[in-house]
């Protein structure tokens, strides 16, 4: 794992990609991996939109036997700042950490963000509760619900909802 500056993950994926091929390094340096996965940004005007996130911010994974040639290619590429691990030798990722990384990479699951608040006032936009106006009491992130009280015939009745089912009024 290489940290690199934040912002330039990308960037240093095509040169380092570039880098190998030029040196020709492809027997040593296999892939290069910015770790991103898809998240639904759910935004103010009521509009969801998919977006891709990074998972590590400042961080480009890379595959490779690591030889002073190797070293040298990946620690002199443009926006690498070091590699992970103390000193000048880089400390690799254990094998599980990797198959969990991956394994994450290429899940279905798409993690909806939210900006809503404890207390927030938001109108539910479809489901059963459609059209009514509610609290928000909980949120659980690792679910991706929302605990809304509604005023139903008079009584104040908490409802489980998914982040989109919900808009901030």
């Amino acid at each position: 794992m290489i940290h690199t500056y934040s912002g330039y993950e990308n960037k240093v994926k095509t040169n380092l990609e570039k880098r190998v091929q030029s040196m020709e390094m492809e027997d040593k340096i296999f892939r290069v991996l910015v770790p991103m996965e898809d998240e639904v940004e759910a935004a103010r005007d009521g509009k969801k939109k998919l977006v891709k996130k990074k998972v590590f911010p400042g961080y480009v994974l890379v595959e490779m036997i690591v030889t002073d040639d190797s070293w040298y290619v990946v620690r002199n590429t443009p926006g690498v700042t070091g590699f992970v691990g103390a000193g000048n030798k880089p400390i690799p990722l254990e094998e599980h950490e990797i198959r969990r990384i991956l394994r994450q990479l290429g899940g279905d699951e798409i993690k909806v963000r939210i900006n809503l608040e404890l207390g927030q006032s938001v109108r539910i936009i479809s489901g059963p509760f459609e059209n009514f106006t509610g609290t928000i009491e909980e949120i659980s992130p690792e679910r991706q619900k929302v605990k809304v009280k509604v005023s139903l015939f008079g009584r104040e009745t908490p409802v489980e909802l998914d982040y989109t089912q919900v808009d901030p009024i």
